[in-house]
């Protein structure tokens, strides 16, 4: 197939590479050539049933055949109804009730709308290094980057920045870490946003695009004890963690924390864009009908892709494999990092792993982009996050097999050590 130019697409984009693939299976993608990939970034964790898995193909087309659009505010696609008790069975048990978008700033933006109506309060607080859209709300919402921000100021207003707990960046340990920012958080809650005024906390459970941090149990415990006492939201932000990608169908289930709302898409859809809000039903109704919505939301073909993709998370126990290929890959990557040390913390859950460059207080991220550079020339895919944008996340498709780990280590080993002169 003949590769086309690129004059007609906007430069807004940013491209890892201009490899325009025919053809994608499991971890893989090939070019026009034939030229294999290794895809270590599941199109920034979407495709996390691996690249066109047959079964989400399959029930793809079939679903075309029959109905590719019913809107949802004149008819009922059966796919949408049934994707609404696909996702009630794998939630956390307080989450009953769900509403459909296409990406997850939409889907973001409609937690904020209803955390608004059923608290009837303004504020929301985020978290330092947070990553929640590039809608104008979302935007507002989103730390991890200046670029994500810069020149649309100003940006809605109403919006409270708590530190997250990143130990490595403070130079501490997790309990001096958690026990300082839940005391910023009670400062927050005293001197800029009122408990009374406070609708919602939004967090990531792994900030994403701020560096692939996990949020300790603690304090995720601490946020749901906080958040009852004073009738706030906890809105958990899985659009990218969810669907398998740490090793269990939904990082928050580590801390054992129920959600008054969870924010999911990505890998909901296997690439088909689908995104939903899921909440109390007892929430949900306070959600004034007609307030909000969309003309896609709750459409035939996503839900059919969405039903899908749960169906092959779980028979073929994808959160499972996420659990055993990600403790093969950290064991490596623990290795590698012993050799190397301008890498500066190796962490993650399951198959959403970051390898963080440099020191606390001297970021490297000269090293982090040669490693991307070199693993780039072995046909390993790789994306880099953090604020500094010294941190390679690792985030292949949850089909990935033992053989395809040792491959991607090998590759890295051999790039670490071009980093390493980088130090």
């Amino acid at each position: 197939m003949q590769a086309h130019s690129l004059d007609h697409l906007s430069p807004v984009w940013s491209h890892l590479t201009t490899m325009q693939p025919v053809r994608g299976e499991g971890a893989y993608l090939y070019d026009g050539d034939g030229t294999r990939y290794l895809d270590f970034t599941s199109g920034i964790g979407v495709t996390n049933t691996g690249h066109s898995h047959p079964h989400v193909v399959k029930a793809i087309q079939e679903q075309a055949a029959n109905l590719l659009h019913g809107q949802i505010n004149i008819v009922i696609p059966p796919s949408v109804a049934r994707l609404s008790h696909m996702l009630d069975a794998i939630t956390p048990s307080a989450i009953d009730c769900f509403f459909f978008s296409n990406s997850g700033a939409e889907a973001t933006e409609g937690a904020v709308k209803l955390a608004r109506q059923a608290t009837k309060r303004q504020n929301i607080i985020v978290f330092q290094g947070s990553f929640h859209g590039r809608t104008a709300q979302t935007m507002a919402m989103t730390t991890s980057k200046t670029v994500y921000r810069a020149g649309y100021q100003p940006l809605p207003g109403g919006i409270f920045v708590a530190p997250f707990p990143y130990s490595f960046y403070y130079g501490w340990d997790e309990e001096k870490t958690v026990d300082w920012c839940i005391e910023q958080l009670h400062l927050l809650l005293k001197s800029q946003t009122a408990p009374e005024e406070t609708a919602a906390i939004f967090i990531e459970p792994v900030l994403g695009e701020g560096g692939y941090v996990a949020a300790p149990v603690r304090f995720l415990q601490a946020l749901r004890e906080i958040c009852t006492q004073h009738g706030i939201m906890l809105v958990i932000d899985e659009v990218q963690t969810g669907f398998g990608r740490t090793g269990k169908m939904f990082a928050i289930e580590y801390a054992d924390v129920q959600p008054d709302i969870l924010v999911m898409a990505k890998g909901l859809g296997s690439g088909v864009p689908i995104s939903a809000v899921g909440s109390s039903k007892e929430f949900m109704s306070r959600w004034t009908t007609g307030s909000h919505g969309g003309t896609y939301g709750g459409n035939a073909l996503a839900a059919a892709a969405a039903c899908a993709t749960i169906e092959v998370m779980q028979g073929e126990d994808l959160p499972g494999n996420a659990a055993r290929m990600g403790a093969q890959l950290m064991d490596g990557l623990k290795q590698i990092q012993a050799e190397f040390p301008v890498i500066g913390e190796v962490r993650g859950k399951g198959l959403m792993i970051g390898i963080e460059f440099g020191r606390t207080g001297a970021p490297n991220k000269d090293a982090a982009k040669v490693l991307q550079k070199k693993a780039m020339a072995h046909n390993l895919l790789l994306l880099t996050c953090g604020s500094y944008e010294n941190t390679i996340r690792l985030i292949p498709p949850l089909v990935i097999s033992e053989a395809q780990v040792n491959d991607a280590l090998g590759i890295l080993a051999e790039s670490a050590a071009y980093a390493q002169g980088y130090a």
